[in-house]
């Protein structure tokens, strides 16, 4: 849990801010804009670190076992991969630890935020049978001329 101060905090007295970062996160609101987060570069690296470990530990892990075993595993976090055809929850998972690795390694956990998002919008489209053909059917419709990439 972070302390939260005010932008104006941090400029009257920015001693007493970089103490709080010592004692933990601090979260500098803004009037006109995203809140920062201020922390202490050893808790950031500490952090990276174990992330780097866990990753590499999961990607171990699921490595040895069953790709459906390891997808019944992960429908506790993500009940929407029940949804999934089965050839489908072997590539979630497959994805899931590549990003996991991934974002461990660049410390850009959006990445597995992305893949998370991408396969349960796959999901939606499975549950919706109507939505699911057509999005998966032949185009009928002539939908006119494609612009050149220069032209967009």
């Amino acid at each position: 849990m972070a302390t939260e101060v005010q932008w104006s905090d941090l400029q009257r007295d920015p001693k007493s801010v970089a103490a709080l970062a010592d004692e933990g996160d601090v979260r500098v609101r803004r009037r006109d804009g995203v809140a920062l987060l201020l922390t202490r570069e050893d808790r950031v690296q500490s952090a990276a670190e174990g992330s780097m470990a866990a990753a590499r530990a999961l990607r171990t892990v699921l490595g040895h076992v069953p790709p459906g075993v390891a997808a019944e595993a992960l429908v506790d976090e993500f009940p929407w991969v029940d949804i999934l055809p089965e050839e489908e929850r072997a590539q979630f998972v497959a994805d899931f630890v590549r990003a996991f690795q991934a974002s461990a390694e660049l410390e850009q956990w959006s990445i597995l935020a992305q893949t998370v998002r991408e396969w349960q919008s796959t999901a939606i489209i499975h549950a919706d049978p109507v939505l699911a053909t057509r999005l998966t059917g032949p185009l009928e419709d002539d939908l006119g001329p494609v612009p050149a990439p220069t032209e967009i």
